[in-house]
This record gives C-alpha cells, sequence and structure tokens, in this order.
C-alpha cells in the first residue's frame, strides 16, 4: 500500500525508518522537479556561516534544510551521500541543495574538470590512480 511504512523487526527499525510522518517528495520540493542550479552527483556540499546561522536560529528553513546543514556542517558531503542520508531521491536532494546555495545557506563544491592544454598532469594523475588502484 502506498505511503504505509514497511515493517523492519529489531535493530534495524530504530537506524532505517525515518522519525515523523511519511511525506511525499513533491511536497518537499513544493512540486518543483528542476533544481535552481545544476549540480553534478559528486559535488561536494558545505554549511556556510549564514546557513550555521539560518539553521541555529531556524531561519524560517524547514526540517530538511536543518538537515541538510547540519550534516554538512564542518564536514564535506556529496550530494549522492545526503540524499541517501536523508532517504530521498537525488532529484528532490538536488532541488533542495540548489535553493540552500542560492540562499546562501551552503556552498557547493564542483568537481574539477581538467582542460586539453592540461594534458600532461591530467594523464600523471590517472596514472598515479590507476598505480594506487593496481596496489589494493
Amino acid at each position: 500500500m502506498a505511503g504505509t511504512r514497511k515493517e523492519v523487526s529489531g535493530d534495524m527499525a530504530d537506524r532505517d525508518e525515518p522519525t515523523g510522518a511519511l511525506v511525499r517528495p513533491y511536497a518537499v520540493t513544493r512540486g518543483r522537479t528542476r533544481p535552481r542550479l545544476d549540480i553534478a552527483l559528486e559535488a561536494l556540499v558545505e554549511t556556510t556561516v549564514r546557513g550555521r546561522a539560518a539553521a541555529n536560529g531556524n531561519g524560517g528553513q524547514g526540517r530538511e534544510h536543518q538537515y541538510i546543514a547540519a550534516l554538512c556542517d564542518g564536514r564535506l558531503q556529496s550530494l549522492a551521500e545526503i540524499a541517501a542520508r536523508m532517504q530521498l531521491p537525488l532529484g528532490v536532494a538536488r532541488v533542495l541543495i540548489a535553493d540552500m546555495a542560492t540562499d546562501g545557506l551552503v556552498a557547493v563544491h564542483e568537481p574539477t574538470v581538467l582542460d586539453d592544454s592540461d594534458d600532461a598532469v591530467g594523464t600523471e594523475l590517472l596514472e598515479r590512480v590507476l598505480s594506487g588502484l593496481r596496489r589494493l
């Protein structure tokens, strides 16, 4: 049945079940499916000073915004990690984080892309990564 919780036994019930009422993902984003900013899956997110102050004073932010601010306070988290921890679809987490970035509550650090003019550095980096993987 849609919208009901799955029964979980034992220790897993405390860790995996979200607390509070079940909310449809589209309700969290107020029906929006497209983020204001294009954020890569592996982009790293951190809470800004403004975001920390807003989360502490509840600056009109919703529960999800407060959770993201707390999760990324003092430690970088990828978009994928945030979505997984919040048990939200990636698209929903992307919309929430884009909103927060637009409001200056979080900083989003996109992955660095090497250009063709920097081929020697790119090749060297890839060779080091490959060497490290082979040692595993």
